[in-house]
């Protein structure tokens, strides 16, 4: 039970050589203090760009909060190379590696304190490397921003259908927002987390913060597709536009995209034992309740019926478990049904 708004006062031990007041485009780091055996004064150099053309809104965009998905990292690396001072009105800042370690490593987690960056906001300065990222992301450059674009794939243990995702929120406002920005990245699916699905992530830090965020979940299996990251590239320019940090030269053609949600926890399909399992539904389709979603099997145990996992709720398919083996409590399948906002 941390008192978030005293944490967030606390100063952060990381420094940056970037003047987020400075017109012009400048890269450089974020430097997070590491004081380890080979290195008793050394600092773990996380990349950041800051691209300002005068007064207007501030964009921050995000990727390699997990390590091990790439579409997020690729397209922002690529973007701070194109995107010019000339075409934008306003501030954009770009963290292409956000937990620099995990992403060093291409893990979801940090190889150095085991942390998930998106469970652990607001973080703590004084804390392990992990939490004092999430303290200067949400303390130094969401309290500066206006929008934000979080990018996420599904990693190395899910696959999911090209989308954005957003979290359920009481704010009307706010929801109304978020919708017509994932309109405007216009990714095929657009998908709503339910409320409860996850604590400390950036949604939160965005909220306390009253900055309109939204994420994706374009692909996975750690692996970077080009049609995954076309429509990452396509959609980062669009979302520029909307948030009216960049005008456009010319209109960049968009799909419609499905709005999906998950009501609740009945919309994730869960292996109850360990073993292989066999999926017998594909992204995309579509789903009913009590149907087969696939089989487990225990080929450590000659002569054991296999088992069969149901779905348990109607839906379509918008995510899937990569690697076979499993055990109980890993999610096989994500579901949402659509949703009029």
């Amino acid at each position: 039970n941390i008192d978030v708004d005293q944490m967030l006062k606390r100063p952060s031990k990381l420094q940056t050589t970037i003047d987020f007041e400075k017109n012009g485009k400048q890269t450089g780091y974020i430097r997070l203090p590491h004081s380890v055996h080979r290195s008793a004064y050394g600092w773990l150099p996380i990349p950041i760009a800051c691209i300002k053309n005068g007064s207007g809104v501030t964009v921050l965009l995000i990727s390699g909060t997990h390590g091990d998905e790439y579409e997020g990292q690729v397209a922002l690396s690529k973007l701070i190379n194109q995107l010019k001072p000339e075409e934008i009105q306003g501030r954009v800042i770009i963290l292409p590696m956000a937990n620099f370690s995990a992403a060093k490593a291409g893990l979801r987690t940090s190889p150095i304190d085991e942390q998930n960056l998106n469970r652990i906001y607001p973080g703590d300065p004084d804390g392990s490397p992990s939490f004092m990222i999430a303290h200067y992301i949400e303390s130094q450059l969401l309290s500066i921003a206006d929008y934000g674009l979080d990018l996420h794939s599904g990693g190395s243990s899910l696959h999911y259908v090209r989308s954005e995702v957003a979290a359920v929120g009481e704010n009307k406002e706010r929801m109304k927002k978020m919708k017509e920005l994932m309109k405007a990245f216009a990714a095929p699916y657009s998908f709503f987390f339910p409320l409860g699905h996850a604590d400390g992530t950036t949604n939160h830090a965005a909220s306390r913060n009253n900055v309109v965020l939204i994420g994706t979940e374009l692909g996975g299996s750690g692996t970077v597709s080009p049609e995954c990251l076309q429509i990452c590239e396509r959609g980062i320019k669009r979302f520029l536009q909307a948030c009216g940090v960049i005008q456009a030269k010319t209109q960049i053609s968009a799909t419609q995209t499905r709005m999906l949600h998950a009501p609740d926890f009945s919309y994730y399909c869960y292996a109850m034992e360990e073993g292989l399992f066999e999926p017998v539904k594909g992204l995309g389709n579509e789903v009913m309740k009590g149907e087969v979603a696939g089989y487990t099997h225990f080929p450590e145990t000659p002569g054991k019926p296999s088992e069969p996992i149901y779905f348990e709720a109607d839906g379509v398919v918008v995510c899937k478990r990569i690697p076979a083996r499993v055990i109980r409590g890993d999610c096989v399948f994500q579901l949402g049904c659509d949703f009029a906002i």
